[in-house]
């Protein structure tokens, strides 16, 4: 994998507002009216309920916003970062040596793998609570930018004092926001032959040694969160040790050489299959929007399946993909209407666009499912020549 710290593959860093302009592909320009977008214009606050009865806020950015966050990802956190070993969630693994290894939370919890006691803390509301000082400094310190290129930076990524959920740079920022400090953290676990991992704000060290006390490696990782105002969720923070309920990390349980789903979860997934079967034998149930909703949500939970080389998933792959969602009269419309709209766009030279390549993909979708039935067979193939002719750029 990669090393167990961070490492900046370009550390020359950049000061001037052309070169970060030259970086990012953006016009000085368009730079500058980003940055003038009024602060009540920037974010669109969102409530998202929450299973327990409580919601979750996020923040949808401008669009301006949103192009420059995500070439701010591409270029800068996936171009320049070669991400430690110990992090894991949304982090890149294509500047790792091994390609193969994935950064999931799967990849993650099987690093505890055989574990006798484990320590978990959780960081509370942790978007929230990186301050707008925190970012300037892991520009400053980790990538050597300064000036207008660093205020610039820093101005595109918060909201106000914080960086918040949904702005597309906060997970990489949360992930560099230790950057200085946890790696030391993590020597000292190893000295002690435990495992540590960090999944965006879920810490969690393990040890093969049951009973073990974590108190000593506990304060060091109180102590580095301190030094960042970051603070404690001690709700879900604690030690656990293997007894008679297996240990779990993630969801996930751990107690045997390879990460393994609790029992009740794939009851959960059989029984989701078994009502989508229900659903579908229903008139018309597959055409609706509803039916789509609830087969994406359940294929989801059967990839999880086969992600976890569960023997179920070869039993439960085929009945969901006998019950595939089918297209109405109204995907028609829509998929007519979208091709005409890719062709306008074409036409005025957006197909270098990274919102253009989105919509041709989204669009080519569509017409997959449009041409599962005979009735739009016909249709689906004349759309599928059209938007052949108006291809994103490379």
């Amino acid at each position: 994998m990669s090393s167990d710290l961070p490492i900046n593959k370009s550390p020359a860093g950049m000061s001037s507002l052309e070169s970060l302009s030259k970086t990012l592909g953006i016009s000085l320009a368009e730079l500058h009216e980003i940055k003038n977008i009024p602060s009540n214009k920037r974010y669109e606050r969102i409530q998202i309920p929450k299973s327990d009865g409580t919601s979750r806020v996020v923040y949808k950015p401008h669009y301006k916003i949103k192009k420059v966050q995500r070439k701010i990802n591409s270029r800068i956190f996936k171009e320049l970062v070669i991400w430690p070993d110990f992090l894991f969630g949304s982090v890149p693994n294509h500047n790792d040596t091994d390609l193969s290894i994935k950064r999931d939370y799967i990849s993650c919890a099987s690093l505890h793998c055989g574990a006798k006691s484990i320590l978990k803390i959780d960081i509370k509301n942790f978007f929230d609570n990186i301050h707008k000082d925190l970012v300037r400094d892991i520009f400053i310190s980790f990538f050597k930018f300064r000036g207008v290129a660093l205020d610039f930076l820093v101005d595109f990524c918060v909201n106000g004092e914080f960086i918040v959920q949904g702005a597309l740079t906060s997970s990489y920022i949360a992930s560099l926001c230790l950057h200085d400090i946890e790696t030391t953290v993590v020597r000292r676990a190893r000295r002690k032959k435990l495992v540590y991992t960090r999944l965006v704000d879920d810490i969690t060290v393990s040890s093969k040694i049951f009973d073990f006390d974590f108190s000593q490696i506990r304060k060091h990782i109180e102590d580095m969160l301190a030094d960042k105002d970051l603070p404690l969720n001690f709700e879900k923070s604690g030690v656990f040790h293997n007894s008679t309920k297996p240990l779990v990390v993630h969801g996930l349980r751990v107690d045997h050489h390879k990460p393994r789903l609790p029992s009740d979860e794939v009851k959960k997934i059989r029984s989701s299959l078994h009502n989508l079967i229900g659903l579908s034998e229903k008139n018309n149930s597959r055409t609706s929007l509803a039916y789509r909703k609830e087969y994406n949500r359940c294929m989801g939970r059967i990839y999880k399946l086969g992600r976890m080389e569960h023997e179920k998933f070869d039993v439960f792959l085929p009945k969901i993909l006998s019950i595939l969602p089918m297209p109405s009269y109204s995907d028609v419309i829509s998929c007519k209407k979208d091709v005409s709209s890719l062709e306008t766009s074409f036409k005025n030279n957006f197909h270098d666009k990274d919102w253009y390549s989105r919509k041709y993909n989204l669009v080519n979708y569509r017409l997959s499912i449009l041409k599962r039935s005979n009735a739009f067979e016909a249709i689906a193939k004349e759309l599928r020549v059209r938007i052949s002719r108006v291809k994103p750029s490379d």
